[in-house]
């Protein structure tokens, strides 16, 4: 895909923006429902939605799910704020580098995995609709990147820090998000509905167990970032695999805040990078006939062959605005030669409904961000 002369995006199918940034122009039943609250911000993870894809969608049907019922969801959750996305409202941008050891180029003919280095466009940010919510250590953090190959293709990835997703399908992910919806008296789901969900979701139950024995870190910048889902590399002599990926930290633990503000994650995230860089090894795993490439809940055997791609380096970060990662739909489906999806059915649901979501923020007016770096720096 080659970047567009407009905003907006046709429904499933993203466009590329034209930014300002020169990179862009080229358990058992209860304890998993009182594990939702460990893990708050998991009804609002950045699967998206749901597309025209796996047979799920019937179109004229008034039950059919489609991307604009999912923003619609979201909106109906969190409220509607005009010109934030419908889900990961919270963000701040990001810049920097990924320097290739080469050893991916053995799995992937992407010219992204050569030896040598690339720039990127970075995001990190709070599961949520909510762009002003308080920062708590257990609602999930993403990181969304944008690779910009030396070739000029773009590889986009968004990931969080928890190690397998909570659904399988669109259709379970959209009825966990209306069993999540907090009640205005007590501010948290109604615990009979999510518990009857959880009845019909025995692969949410069993990957909330897998997510509750991986507490979070301290803040953004030592948080282990996962892929989930599983896609098809392709290398030079034409041989497929399926990959997983990830991005481990390799800063030391961070120190949790003794008496965090309330945008003490970022606030933390950007004092450590006005100081130094912040890398992450790029993480590569490869699997073996029988592991599940359509289902994000299940993880692969630890045991899976994995490749050190290289390194992940963000140099500075901003506050979101025109023409940085504000612009940016971080569409999982953006993918160079050498890539292509799985038969995960998330991933056209993502890409669908990131679509949607990009092209009614597009069109609204926008409201300054939380999170301003100079205000914290000052």
């Amino acid at each position: 895909m080659k970047p567009g002369d407009h905003g907006g995006e046709q429904e499933g199918k993203p466009a590329e923006t034209k930014p300002t940034h020169p990179l862009l122009g080229a358990l058992t039943r209860r304890r998993a429902v009182l594990g939702m609250g460990a893990v708050a911000g998991i009804a609002a993870l950045d699967v998206g939605g749901f597309a025209y894809a796996g047979g799920w969608l019937r179109p004229g049907s008034l039950t059919s799910l489609t991307p604009s019922r999912f923003a619609d969801r979201f909106e109906n959750v969190y409220g509607r704020h005009d010109g934030f996305r419908r889900n990961h409202a919270k963000g701040l941008s990001a810049v920097g580098t990924f320097a290739s050891t080469g050893a991916g180029a053995a799995i992937c003919r992407a010219a992204v995995f050569q030896p040598g280095s690339v720039p990127l466009i970075g995001r990190f940010s709070l599961s949520g609709g909510l762009p002003d919510q308080a920062d708590k250590p257990d609602t999930v953090r993403g990181l969304g990147l944008l690779f910009q190959g030396p070739d000029g293709q773009q590889w986009r990835t968004a990931m969080i820090n928890i190690p397998v997703f909570p659904d399988s399908t669109p259709q379970g992910f959209y009825e966990r998000l209306l069993a999540s919806k907090a009640l205005p008296d007590t501010g948290k789901p109604d615990q009979e509905k999510m518990a009857a969900f959880l009845d019909r979701h025995p692969e949410t139950v069993a990957a909330l167990k897998i997510i509750k024995q991986t507490p979070p870190t301290a803040g953004f910048a030592d948080s282990t970032y996962h892929g989930l889902n599983a896609f098809r590399f392709t290398n030079s002599v034409g041989v497929t695999v399926p990959v997983r990926w990830s991005a481990i930290p390799q800063e030391g633990p961070e120190v949790p805040a003794s008496s965090p503000g309330k945008d003490y994650l970022f606030d933390d995230l950007i004092r450590t990078l006005a100081q130094r860089p912040v890398n992450w090894r790029l993480i590569l795993t490869i699997g073996e006939p029988g592991d599940p490439t359509n289902d994000a809940t299940k993880p692969w055997p630890q045991s899976r062959r994995s490749v050190d791609a290289g390194t992940i380096t963000i140099t500075a970060v901003h506050t979101e605005e025109a023409g940085n990662a504000r612009d940016i739909n971080f569409d999982p489906m953006v993918l160079p030669d050498g890539m292509t999806a799985s038969d995960d059915p998330l991933l056209a649901a993502r890409s669908a409904v990131y679509a949607r979501s990009f092209t009614r923020r597009a069109e609204e007016p926008k409201s300054p961000s939380e999170v301003n770096v100079s205000q914290v720096l000052k």
